[in-house]
C-alpha cells in the first residue's frame, strides 16, 4: 500500500543518513522500526469502573423481595413507560 506521511525536516534527514549509513531503504527503515513498535508489548492500564454505589442500607424494606420488573414499574410509573 502507499501513502504520504510528514515528517519535520530534521527527522526525515536524520532518518535518511540513518538508512545510507545501514545501507538500506527509507522504505526498510520505516516498516522496521513500526514493527518494533508495534512488537512491543506496551502495559496500558486495563480499564478499571470506578465504584459509584453509595453508603446505604439496601433496598427498601418495600422492594425488598419485589421483582425486577415491579422495580422497574416503580420507577417509570407516571411517566408514560
Amino acid at each position: 500500500m502507499k501513502t504520504t506521511i510528514e515528517l519535520p525536516d530534521a527527522l526525515f534527514g536524520q532518518a535518511r543518513r540513518y538508512a545510507v549509513a545501514r545501507n538500506m531503504t527509507m522504505k526498510a527503515l520505516i516498516e522496521q522500526g513500526l514493527r518494533k513498535i508495534m512488537a512491543e508489548k506496551k502495559d496500558v492500564p486495563k480499564f478499571k469502573l470506578r465504584d459509584g454505589s453509595f453508603k446505604g442500607n439496601g433496598m427498601t424494606p418495600e422492594f425488598q423481595n419485589a421483582t425486577w420488573e415491579q422495580i422497574r414499574d416503580a420507577i417509570y410509573e407516571g411517566h408514560g413507560a
